[in-house]
Protein backbone atom coordinates (compact mmCIF):
# COMPACT_ATOMS: atom_id res chain seq x y z
CA UNK A 1 0.00 0.00 0.00
CA UNK A 2 1.30 3.76 -1.05
CA UNK A 3 1.62 5.83 1.98
CA UNK A 4 0.61 9.25 1.70
CA UNK A 5 3.41 11.96 1.26
CA UNK A 6 3.35 15.14 2.38
CA UNK A 7 5.83 16.47 -0.45
CA UNK A 8 3.12 15.39 -2.87
CA UNK A 9 -0.30 16.41 -1.32
CA UNK A 10 -2.55 16.82 -4.56
CA UNK A 11 -1.30 13.50 -6.52
CA UNK A 12 -4.58 11.73 -5.38
CA UNK A 13 -6.30 14.65 -6.30
CA UNK A 14 -4.07 15.06 -9.72
CA UNK A 15 -5.48 11.44 -10.65
CA UNK A 16 -8.86 12.41 -9.60
CA UNK A 17 -9.01 14.97 -11.82
CA UNK A 18 -7.76 13.62 -14.97
CA UNK A 19 -9.96 10.73 -14.64
CA UNK A 20 -12.92 13.27 -14.53
CA UNK A 21 -14.11 11.91 -11.40
CA UNK A 22 -13.89 15.23 -9.06
CA UNK A 23 -17.58 16.82 -8.92
CA UNK A 24 -17.92 19.31 -6.56
CA UNK A 25 -15.59 19.95 -3.12
CA UNK A 26 -15.35 21.52 -0.05
CA UNK A 27 -11.60 23.87 -0.85
CA UNK A 28 -9.80 21.91 -2.87
CA UNK A 29 -6.15 23.62 -1.67
CA UNK A 30 -6.94 22.44 1.84
CA UNK A 31 -8.34 19.46 0.97
CA UNK A 32 -4.97 18.73 -0.55
CA UNK A 33 -2.91 19.81 1.97
CA UNK A 34 -4.89 17.91 4.51
CA UNK A 35 -4.45 14.30 1.78
CA UNK A 36 -0.47 15.35 2.73
CA UNK A 37 -1.29 13.31 5.78
CA UNK A 38 -2.84 9.61 6.09
CA UNK A 39 -6.84 10.30 5.90
CA UNK A 40 -9.89 8.44 6.95
CA UNK A 41 -12.75 8.99 4.59
CA UNK A 42 -16.14 7.24 4.23
CA UNK A 43 -18.68 6.77 1.82
CA UNK A 44 -22.59 5.90 2.76
CA UNK A 45 -24.65 3.45 0.80
CA UNK A 46 -27.95 2.61 2.12
CA UNK A 47 -29.50 -1.30 1.43
CA UNK A 48 -32.64 -0.42 -0.05
CA UNK A 49 -31.80 -3.63 -2.18
CA UNK A 50 -29.95 -6.05 -0.90
CA UNK A 51 -27.09 -5.79 -3.56
CA UNK A 52 -25.77 -3.23 -4.96
CA UNK A 53 -25.81 -2.10 -8.54
CA UNK A 54 -23.24 -0.97 -11.23
CA UNK A 55 -24.33 3.28 -9.87
CA UNK A 56 -22.50 2.23 -6.65
CA UNK A 57 -19.04 1.45 -8.19
CA UNK A 58 -17.77 5.45 -8.66
CA UNK A 59 -17.50 6.50 -5.76
CA UNK A 60 -16.95 2.37 -4.06
CA UNK A 61 -13.65 2.42 -6.42
CA UNK A 62 -12.93 6.15 -5.58
CA UNK A 63 -12.49 4.66 -1.97
CA UNK A 64 -10.10 2.08 -3.37
CA UNK A 65 -8.37 5.07 -5.42
CA UNK A 66 -7.70 7.04 -1.75
CA UNK A 67 -6.64 3.86 -0.20
CA UNK A 68 -4.45 3.18 -2.66
CA UNK A 69 -2.83 6.25 -2.34
CA UNK A 70 -2.36 5.52 1.45
CA UNK A 71 -5.49 6.76 2.89
CA UNK A 72 -7.84 5.14 5.09
CA UNK A 73 -11.35 4.05 4.00
CA UNK A 74 -14.30 3.48 5.67
CA UNK A 75 -17.49 2.25 3.54
CA UNK A 76 -20.90 2.97 5.82
CA UNK A 77 -23.64 0.60 5.07
CA UNK A 78 -26.87 2.73 6.24
CA UNK A 79 -28.83 0.15 8.20
CA UNK A 80 -30.42 3.43 9.76
CA UNK A 81 -31.28 5.84 6.80
CA UNK A 82 -32.05 2.77 4.80
CA UNK A 83 -35.11 2.33 7.03
CA UNK A 84 -35.95 5.97 6.15
CA UNK A 85 -35.03 7.00 2.42
CA UNK A 86 -33.46 9.49 0.70
CA UNK A 87 -35.81 11.88 -0.58
CA UNK A 88 -36.92 11.38 -4.45
CA UNK A 89 -38.12 13.61 -6.74
CA UNK A 90 -41.82 11.61 -6.92
CA UNK A 91 -43.68 10.44 -4.14
CA UNK A 92 -42.73 8.78 -0.64
CA UNK A 93 -40.29 5.67 -0.72
CA UNK A 94 -41.92 2.27 0.11
CA UNK A 95 -41.05 1.76 3.99
CA UNK A 96 -39.14 -1.35 4.29
CA UNK A 97 -39.08 -3.83 7.31
CA UNK A 98 -36.04 -3.75 9.91
CA UNK A 99 -35.71 -7.04 9.33
CA UNK A 100 -35.53 -6.56 5.41
CA UNK A 101 -33.15 -3.69 5.53
CA UNK A 102 -30.74 -5.32 7.81
CA UNK A 103 -31.10 -8.57 5.72
CA UNK A 104 -29.99 -6.24 2.60
CA UNK A 105 -27.22 -4.55 4.54
CA UNK A 106 -25.48 -7.46 5.53
CA UNK A 107 -25.52 -7.89 2.23
CA UNK A 108 -24.32 -5.30 0.93
CA UNK A 109 -21.56 -5.53 3.49
CA UNK A 110 -20.22 -9.04 1.81
CA UNK A 111 -20.09 -7.06 -1.25
CA UNK A 112 -17.94 -4.20 -0.10
CA UNK A 113 -15.51 -6.25 1.35
CA UNK A 114 -14.29 -7.03 -2.57
CA UNK A 115 -13.30 -3.94 -3.39
CA UNK A 116 -11.44 -2.42 -0.57
CA UNK A 117 -8.54 -4.37 1.66
CA UNK A 118 -9.32 -4.96 4.94
CA UNK A 119 -6.09 -5.55 6.16
CA UNK A 120 -4.32 -4.16 9.71
CA UNK A 121 -2.60 -2.11 8.13
CA UNK A 122 -2.82 1.82 9.12
CA UNK A 123 -5.14 2.18 5.31
CA UNK A 124 -7.07 -0.74 6.35
CA UNK A 125 -10.74 -0.34 5.52
CA UNK A 126 -13.23 -0.27 7.98
CA UNK A 127 -17.20 -1.58 7.51
CA UNK A 128 -19.78 0.11 10.08
CA UNK A 129 -23.20 0.67 10.12
CA UNK A 130 -25.17 3.42 10.89
CA UNK A 131 -27.84 2.08 13.01
CA UNK A 132 -24.96 1.51 15.66
CA UNK A 133 -25.66 4.77 16.77
CA UNK A 134 -28.78 5.81 15.58
CA UNK A 135 -30.72 3.43 16.97
CA UNK A 136 -29.09 4.65 21.06
CA UNK A 137 -30.24 8.35 19.75
CA UNK A 138 -33.24 9.12 21.74
CA UNK A 139 -35.58 11.62 20.47
CA UNK A 140 -34.73 14.48 22.42
CA UNK A 141 -31.09 13.99 22.35
CA UNK A 142 -31.71 14.07 17.96
CA UNK A 143 -33.66 17.10 18.46
CA UNK A 144 -31.32 18.78 20.96
CA UNK A 145 -27.83 17.85 19.65
CA UNK A 146 -28.84 17.70 15.82
CA UNK A 147 -32.07 19.63 14.91
CA UNK A 148 -31.00 22.68 16.78
CA UNK A 149 -28.18 23.12 14.30
CA UNK A 150 -30.66 23.07 11.16
CA UNK A 151 -32.50 25.87 9.17
CA UNK A 152 -35.01 24.77 7.91
CA UNK A 153 -35.53 27.48 5.03
CA UNK A 154 -32.13 26.14 4.10
CA UNK A 155 -33.96 22.59 4.21
CA UNK A 156 -36.79 23.28 2.25
CA UNK A 157 -34.24 25.23 -0.12
CA UNK A 158 -33.03 21.76 -1.04
CA UNK A 159 -34.42 21.09 -4.47
CA UNK A 160 -35.94 17.41 -4.29
CA UNK A 161 -37.77 18.83 -0.92
CA UNK A 162 -38.73 22.05 -2.99
CA UNK A 163 -40.73 19.61 -6.10
CA UNK A 164 -42.09 18.05 -3.16
CA UNK A 165 -43.97 20.42 -1.80
CA UNK A 166 -45.02 21.81 -5.19
CA UNK A 167 -46.36 18.36 -6.19
CA UNK A 168 -47.54 15.81 -3.34
CA UNK A 169 -45.91 16.96 -0.64
CA UNK A 170 -43.50 15.32 1.85
CA UNK A 171 -43.67 13.26 4.67
CA UNK A 172 -41.48 14.70 7.78
CA UNK A 173 -39.92 11.40 7.65
CA UNK A 174 -38.03 11.69 4.41
CA UNK A 175 -37.44 15.34 5.60
CA UNK A 176 -35.30 14.34 8.26
CA UNK A 177 -33.16 12.19 6.12
CA UNK A 178 -30.36 15.15 5.88
CA UNK A 179 -30.10 15.45 9.33
CA UNK A 180 -29.34 11.63 9.79
CA UNK A 181 -26.66 11.19 7.41
CA UNK A 182 -25.16 14.80 8.85
CA UNK A 183 -25.10 12.94 11.86
CA UNK A 184 -23.34 10.25 10.33
CA UNK A 185 -20.12 12.56 9.56
CA UNK A 186 -20.07 13.39 13.28
CA UNK A 187 -19.90 10.13 14.97
CA UNK A 188 -17.29 8.90 12.09
CA UNK A 189 -15.06 11.94 13.18
CA UNK A 190 -15.79 11.31 16.34
CA UNK A 191 -15.11 7.49 16.45
CA UNK A 192 -12.58 7.63 13.75
CA UNK A 193 -11.04 10.64 13.17
CA UNK A 194 -12.83 10.62 9.83
CA UNK A 195 -12.44 14.14 7.69
CA UNK A 196 -13.50 13.83 4.22
CA UNK A 197 -16.56 12.37 2.56
CA UNK A 198 -17.48 11.08 -0.91
CA UNK A 199 -20.56 10.32 -2.14
CA UNK A 200 -22.86 11.34 -5.67
CA UNK A 201 -23.10 14.56 -6.55
CA UNK A 202 -27.09 14.32 -6.06
CA UNK A 203 -25.94 13.83 -2.84
CA UNK A 204 -23.70 17.12 -2.38
CA UNK A 205 -26.78 18.98 -0.20
CA UNK A 206 -26.75 15.65 2.19
CA UNK A 207 -22.86 15.75 2.46
CA UNK A 208 -22.44 19.23 2.78
CA UNK A 209 -24.71 19.12 5.61
CA UNK A 210 -22.77 16.98 7.40
CA UNK A 211 -19.38 19.24 7.07
CA UNK A 212 -21.35 22.05 8.60
CA UNK A 213 -22.56 19.91 11.22
CA UNK A 214 -19.11 18.43 12.30
CA UNK A 215 -17.34 21.70 12.11
CA UNK A 216 -19.82 23.31 14.26
CA UNK A 217 -20.10 20.57 16.80
CA UNK A 218 -16.29 19.47 16.77
CA UNK A 219 -14.71 22.86 15.71
CA UNK A 220 -12.52 20.78 13.41
CA UNK A 221 -11.76 21.10 9.60
CA UNK A 222 -13.77 18.20 7.71
CA UNK A 223 -14.12 18.10 4.05
CA UNK A 224 -16.46 16.80 1.60
CA UNK A 225 -16.28 15.88 -2.32
CA UNK A 226 -18.74 14.06 -4.79
CA UNK A 227 -17.97 12.16 -8.19
CA UNK A 228 -20.19 12.53 -10.91
CA UNK A 229 -23.34 10.56 -11.77
CA UNK A 230 -22.64 8.11 -14.67
CA UNK A 231 -25.17 8.86 -17.77
CA UNK A 232 -24.81 7.88 -21.18
CA UNK A 233 -24.07 9.85 -24.24
CA UNK A 234 -27.20 9.41 -25.69
CA UNK A 235 -28.91 9.95 -22.73
CA UNK A 236 -29.88 6.88 -21.57
CA UNK A 237 -29.53 5.87 -17.74
CA UNK A 238 -26.60 4.10 -16.86
CA UNK A 239 -26.49 0.67 -15.27
CA UNK A 240 -30.08 -0.73 -16.53
CA UNK A 241 -29.91 -4.09 -18.76
CA UNK A 242 -31.65 -4.80 -21.52
CA UNK A 243 -34.81 -5.88 -19.80
CA UNK A 244 -35.09 -2.51 -18.43
CA UNK A 245 -34.19 -3.96 -14.72
CA UNK A 246 -30.64 -2.49 -12.77
CA UNK A 247 -27.65 -3.83 -13.63
CA UNK A 248 -26.47 -5.80 -9.76
CA UNK A 249 -23.54 -6.76 -9.11
CA UNK A 250 -24.96 -9.64 -7.08
CA UNK A 251 -24.57 -12.74 -9.83
CA UNK A 252 -27.51 -14.24 -8.75
CA UNK A 253 -29.36 -11.41 -9.85
CA UNK A 254 -27.52 -10.43 -13.12
CA UNK A 255 -25.23 -12.97 -14.53
CA UNK A 256 -21.87 -12.80 -15.29
CA UNK A 257 -22.01 -12.94 -18.55
CA UNK A 258 -24.87 -10.03 -18.95
CA UNK A 259 -22.34 -7.73 -17.14
CA UNK A 260 -19.79 -8.38 -20.18
CA UNK A 261 -22.18 -7.74 -22.38
CA UNK A 262 -23.34 -4.68 -21.14
CA UNK A 263 -20.02 -2.95 -20.70
CA UNK A 264 -18.83 -4.59 -23.91
CA UNK A 265 -22.02 -2.91 -25.95
CA UNK A 266 -20.92 1.09 -24.51
CA UNK A 267 -21.20 3.40 -26.78
CA UNK A 268 -17.89 4.62 -28.48
CA UNK A 269 -18.95 8.32 -27.36
CA UNK A 270 -18.80 6.38 -23.78
CA UNK A 271 -16.40 3.86 -23.38
CA UNK A 272 -13.03 5.99 -22.79
CA UNK A 273 -14.74 8.03 -19.95
CA UNK A 274 -16.06 4.36 -18.66
CA UNK A 275 -12.65 3.28 -18.34
CA UNK A 276 -11.53 6.32 -16.52
CA UNK A 277 -14.28 5.95 -13.88
CA UNK A 278 -14.15 2.46 -13.90
CA UNK A 279 -10.60 1.02 -14.45
CA UNK A 280 -7.59 1.27 -12.89
CA UNK A 281 -6.01 1.19 -15.98
CA UNK A 282 -3.01 3.88 -16.22
CA UNK A 283 -3.39 7.46 -18.00
CA UNK A 284 -1.12 5.91 -20.99
CA UNK A 285 -2.85 3.07 -21.62
CA UNK A 286 -6.43 4.82 -21.68
CA UNK A 287 -4.62 7.46 -23.89
CA UNK A 288 -4.09 4.38 -26.57
CA UNK A 289 -6.95 2.75 -26.18
CA UNK A 290 -9.32 6.79 -27.00
CA UNK A 291 -6.79 6.80 -30.31
CA UNK A 292 -7.49 3.09 -31.12
CA UNK A 293 -11.31 4.26 -30.71
CA UNK A 294 -11.01 7.08 -32.69
CA UNK A 295 -9.01 5.76 -35.90
CA UNK A 296 -10.63 2.08 -36.01
CA UNK A 297 -13.30 2.61 -34.19
CA UNK A 298 -15.21 -0.74 -35.49
CA UNK A 299 -12.51 -3.03 -33.80
CA UNK A 300 -13.81 -2.01 -30.67
CA UNK A 301 -10.90 -2.64 -28.13
CA UNK A 302 -11.88 -0.40 -25.46
CA UNK A 303 -15.02 -1.74 -25.07
CA UNK A 304 -13.15 -5.47 -24.99
CA UNK A 305 -10.78 -4.18 -22.16
CA UNK A 306 -13.85 -2.42 -20.32
CA UNK A 307 -15.60 -5.29 -20.16
CA UNK A 308 -12.64 -7.44 -19.61
CA UNK A 309 -11.60 -5.42 -16.79
CA UNK A 310 -15.62 -4.87 -15.22
CA UNK A 311 -15.90 -8.50 -15.13
CA UNK A 312 -13.04 -9.42 -13.79
CA UNK A 313 -13.77 -6.60 -10.89
CA UNK A 314 -16.76 -7.58 -9.97
CA UNK A 315 -16.76 -11.49 -10.78
CA UNK A 316 -13.04 -12.67 -10.72
CA UNK A 317 -11.14 -13.85 -13.69
CA UNK A 318 -12.53 -17.16 -13.58
CA UNK A 319 -16.12 -16.03 -14.84
CA UNK A 320 -13.96 -13.46 -17.38
CA UNK A 321 -12.36 -16.22 -18.74
CA UNK A 322 -15.58 -18.24 -18.96
CA UNK A 323 -17.85 -15.51 -20.54
CA UNK A 324 -15.24 -14.59 -22.80
CA UNK A 325 -15.01 -17.77 -24.38
CA UNK A 326 -19.41 -17.95 -24.29
CA UNK A 327 -19.31 -15.09 -25.99
CA UNK A 328 -16.72 -16.31 -28.81
CA UNK A 329 -18.54 -19.85 -28.59
CA UNK A 330 -22.19 -18.21 -29.31
CA UNK A 331 -21.44 -16.65 -32.59
CA UNK A 332 -18.77 -19.27 -33.88
CA UNK A 333 -15.34 -18.56 -32.72
CA UNK A 334 -15.00 -21.00 -30.15
CA UNK A 335 -16.59 -24.67 -29.54
CA UNK A 336 -20.02 -24.33 -27.74
CA UNK A 337 -19.17 -27.82 -26.47
CA UNK A 338 -16.46 -25.92 -24.26
CA UNK A 339 -19.27 -24.08 -22.57
CA UNK A 340 -20.45 -26.04 -19.25
CA UNK A 341 -24.21 -25.46 -18.88
CA UNK A 342 -24.32 -23.27 -16.52
CA UNK A 343 -22.67 -20.93 -18.75
CA UNK A 344 -24.18 -21.80 -21.85
CA UNK A 345 -28.12 -21.04 -19.66
CA UNK A 346 -26.39 -18.04 -18.50
CA UNK A 347 -25.46 -16.41 -21.85
CA UNK A 348 -28.83 -17.93 -23.41
CA UNK A 349 -30.69 -16.33 -20.69
CA UNK A 350 -29.97 -12.85 -21.85
CA UNK A 351 -31.74 -13.90 -25.38
CA UNK A 352 -35.08 -15.31 -26.22
CA UNK A 353 -35.17 -19.41 -24.92
CA UNK A 354 -37.87 -21.52 -26.98
CA UNK A 355 -39.18 -23.96 -24.82
CA UNK A 356 -40.31 -27.80 -26.61
CA UNK A 357 -41.56 -31.03 -24.75
CA UNK A 358 -39.30 -33.11 -24.28
CA UNK A 359 -38.88 -35.67 -27.42
CA UNK A 360 -40.07 -32.64 -29.92
CA UNK A 361 -37.91 -32.87 -32.76
CA UNK A 362 -38.61 -28.78 -34.48
CA UNK A 363 -37.64 -28.28 -37.81
CA UNK A 364 -35.39 -25.32 -38.53
CA UNK A 365 -38.54 -23.19 -39.78
CA UNK A 366 -39.86 -24.18 -36.41
CA UNK A 367 -37.32 -23.56 -34.15
CA UNK A 368 -36.64 -19.99 -35.98
CA UNK A 369 -40.19 -19.41 -35.91
CA UNK A 370 -40.39 -20.52 -31.72
CA UNK A 371 -37.85 -18.14 -31.20
CA UNK A 372 -38.67 -14.57 -32.56
CA UNK A 373 -36.01 -14.87 -35.07
CA UNK A 374 -38.49 -15.16 -37.91
CA UNK A 375 -41.72 -13.83 -37.90
CA UNK A 376 -43.17 -16.06 -40.21
CA UNK A 377 -43.01 -19.14 -41.77
CA UNK A 378 -42.65 -17.98 -44.73
CA UNK A 379 -39.62 -15.34 -43.55
CA UNK A 380 -37.76 -18.27 -41.60
CA UNK A 381 -37.95 -20.58 -45.23
CA UNK A 382 -36.43 -17.45 -47.09
CA UNK A 383 -33.85 -17.12 -44.47
CA UNK A 384 -33.03 -20.65 -44.68
CA UNK A 385 -32.87 -20.16 -48.20
CA UNK A 386 -30.30 -17.35 -48.32
CA UNK A 387 -27.86 -19.31 -46.23
CA UNK A 388 -28.44 -17.51 -42.66
CA UNK A 389 -29.91 -19.82 -40.39
CA UNK A 390 -27.82 -21.62 -37.78
CA UNK A 391 -27.90 -24.06 -34.94
CA UNK A 392 -25.10 -24.76 -33.23
CA UNK A 393 -23.27 -22.26 -35.02
CA UNK A 394 -23.40 -25.42 -38.62
CA UNK A 395 -25.46 -23.50 -41.19
CA UNK A 396 -28.94 -25.30 -42.26
CA UNK A 397 -29.85 -25.34 -45.52
CA UNK A 398 -33.04 -27.99 -45.37
CA UNK A 399 -36.50 -26.52 -44.60
CA UNK A 400 -36.99 -30.10 -43.03
CA UNK A 401 -33.91 -30.09 -41.40
CA UNK A 402 -34.71 -31.50 -37.38
CA UNK A 403 -32.22 -32.12 -34.54
CA UNK A 404 -31.11 -35.58 -33.71
CA UNK A 405 -30.23 -36.14 -29.96
CA UNK A 406 -26.85 -35.73 -30.54
CA UNK A 407 -27.42 -32.10 -31.59
CA UNK A 408 -28.61 -31.46 -27.75
CA UNK A 409 -25.75 -29.43 -25.75
CA UNK A 410 -26.01 -30.99 -22.71
CA UNK A 411 -29.14 -32.98 -23.58
CA UNK A 412 -31.49 -30.29 -24.20
CA UNK A 413 -29.70 -26.67 -25.81
CA UNK A 414 -29.81 -25.37 -29.30
CA UNK A 415 -28.37 -22.41 -29.97
CA UNK A 416 -30.12 -20.85 -32.65
CA UNK A 417 -28.58 -17.60 -34.68
CA UNK A 418 -29.98 -15.59 -37.87
CA UNK A 419 -27.34 -14.02 -39.51
CA UNK A 420 -24.29 -12.86 -38.12
CA UNK A 421 -25.70 -11.23 -34.79
CA UNK A 422 -29.59 -12.28 -34.69
CA UNK A 423 -28.99 -15.42 -31.48
CA UNK A 424 -31.64 -17.30 -29.51
CA UNK A 425 -32.06 -20.47 -27.17
CA UNK A 426 -34.54 -23.79 -27.69
CA UNK A 427 -34.69 -25.66 -24.89
CA UNK A 428 -36.01 -28.92 -25.62
CA UNK A 429 -37.42 -31.64 -22.31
Amino acid sequence: MTEANPDQPSAILDELTWRGLIAQSTDLDELGRMLGDLTTLYAGFDPTAPSLHAGHLVPLLTLRRFQRAGHRPIVLAGGATGMIGDPRDVGERVMQTAEAVADSAEKIRLQLERFVDFDESPTGAVVVNNLEWTSKLSVVDFLRDVGKHFSVNTMLARDTVRRRLESDGISYTEFSYMLLQANDYVQLHREYGCSLQIGGSDQWGNIIAGVDLTRRVAGDSVHAMTVPLVTAADGKKFGKSTGGGSLWLDPEKTTPYAWYQYFLNTADADVIRYLKWFTFLGREEIDRLELVTAETPHLREAQRRLAAEMTTLVHGQANTDAVQVASQALFGRAELTDLDEGTLAAALSETTIAEFDAGATPTIVELLVGTGLSESNKAARRTVGEGGAYVNNQKITAEDWQPAGADLLHGSWLVVRRGKKNLAGARIG
